[in-house]
């Protein structure tokens, strides 16, 4: 293998050499041809045959002296300026295959180049750290989705293991039952909206949008959850704006506002109260839903919209952590914006503002 590595070196430089020196007697024989033409018959100088002979020797010494100089620059020079800079990126290439995402590339002298390995370098460097990130998402979703999953199950199987005693009353049956029905419904959304977050985040749900009334919507909405206001007594106070139209995408504003009510009327305590009003300026309809329920400091605001993010861990089993990122995507999709207000104690106030057209 080295001595196959050893003759092709030898060959490209034979290569190389051969080239230079063609080029250069080519140059180096004209010049003196034309330069000994003029010469006689300016001066009317008459050349033997034995200094021609003479002539053409020094000057054939002089292209194979020249040529080999010329070699042995664009040899230095390719060293310098080609071969060390695409063996670090190489290199580079061959770790980040092996799944190193930390390489970084540093810029080489623009000095005798036209700086298109730095360019090259440049996106190398953005790529790798692209997929780091990446990558550390991926990493960080996993073990997000397995300690997510790892808790419904044990609570399963916990049950699963009770509901086997012969002497267990019906009413410890049921109990237990219902335990192991609420732990499976609670993987089955999570898987719901894993399916549905990975699908917004490849683009491969586009908005259907039309023309609809989001007051009626937000009514219906709001309905879906009177039950639960009212076996917790919380009282619900709207300040909706008749017609106001949007162009959207129904199916995923619903979304938006199932996720919101549900986070309002979850952390809200009985006797407590949550507002929905609906506002509409010439271009933006704005959404506020606001509950008087336990507050969250302003480092966990800074993190409620990321996957499986759970601020108050009381809660956590009555929800994954995906509501909020599921909301965040949908009204990035919607070319719109959403705002979080909190107060420790005071409640939690999420503001949206949704293009009318």
């Amino acid at each position: 293998m080295k001595a196959e590595k050893y003759i092709k070196k030898m060959m490209e430089w034979l290569y190389r050499y051969f080239t230079f020196f063609i080029i250069v007697a080519a140059a180096i024989t004209c010049c003196t041809m034309l330069f000994v033409s003029t010469l006689m018959k300016t001066l009317s100088i008459t050349l033997t045959d034995e200094h021609l002979n003479a002539a053409a020797l020094l000057t054939f010494g002089n292209e194979i002296l020249i040529s080999l100089v010329f070699t042995i620059i664009d040899m230095i020079r390719r060293k310098i300026t080609v071969e060390r800079p695409m063996k670090r990126i190489t290199d580079a290439a061959e770790r980040i295959m092996q799944g190193d995402f930390s390489v970084r590339i540093e810029s080489q002298s623009t000095f005798g180049t036209d700086g298109t390995f730095n360019r090259i370098i440049d996106c190398l460097n953005r790529m790798t750290e692209e997929l780091g990130s990446v990558e550390t998402l991926r990493t960080d979703f996993i073990a997000n989705v397995s300690h997510e999953m790892k808790t419904p199950l044990a609570v399963m199987q916990n049950y699963g293991t009770l509901l086997q005693s012969p002497e267990l009353s019906d009413e410890k049956r049921i109990e237990y039952a219902r335990g192991i029905t609420d732990g499976s419904r609670r993987l089955a959304d999570m898987m719901t909206n894993i399916l549905k977050l990975n699908r917004l985040e490849n683009q491969q749900i586009y908005p259907q949008t039309i023309e609809f009334d989001l007051g009626e919507q937000l009514c219906e909405c709001l309905l879906q959850y009177e039950n639960v206001w009212e076996k917790a007594k919380i009282e619900i106070d709207t300040d909706i704006a008749e017609n106001v139209i949007v162009k959207a995408d129904a199916e995923l504003l619903s979304l938006v506002w199932n996720n919101l009510f549900s986070n309002a009327f979850k952390f809200t305590e009985s006797g407590g109260t949550v507002s929905v009003t609906l506002s509409a300026t010439e271009h933006h309809a704005i959404v506020k839903v606001k509950d008087t329920g336990c507050g969250m400091s302003p480092e966990i605001g800074a993190h409620i919209f990321e996957k499986f993010y759970q601020g108050d861990t009381s809660h956590s089993v009555q929800g994954n952590g995906l509501g909020l990122a599921l909301v965040k995507k949908v009204v990035d999709i919607m070319q719109g914006e959403i705002r979080v207000e909190s107060t420790i104690g005071k409640g939690t106030t999420f503001t949206v503002r949704i293009r009318r057209s």
